[in-house]
């Protein structure tokens, strides 16, 4: 499986916020970076902005049994 490309960029918060966002972290078990992006994600798509998944094509895909 294919790992998704990420970007790194540096985000401003308030100490406040961060604190807040450090702690719901750690209640549900998830870094503070794990909880920033879930956020994010589903900010995102109650938004309707996530781009459409895509289906595999069944074409695309490879035959394992060494037939060629």
């Amino acid at each position: 499986m294919a790992k998704k490309a990420t970007k790194s960029f540096i985000l401003r918060v308030d100490s406040d916020t961060m604190d807040a966002i450090e702690k719901w972290a750690a209640d549900e078990f998830r870094s503070t970076n794990g909880q920033l992006q879930w956020i994010i994600t589903e900010a995102l798509r109650k938004a309707r902005r996530l781009p459409k998944k895509k289906k595999s094509d069944p074409e695309d895909q490879t035959d394992d049994s060494g037939n060629d």
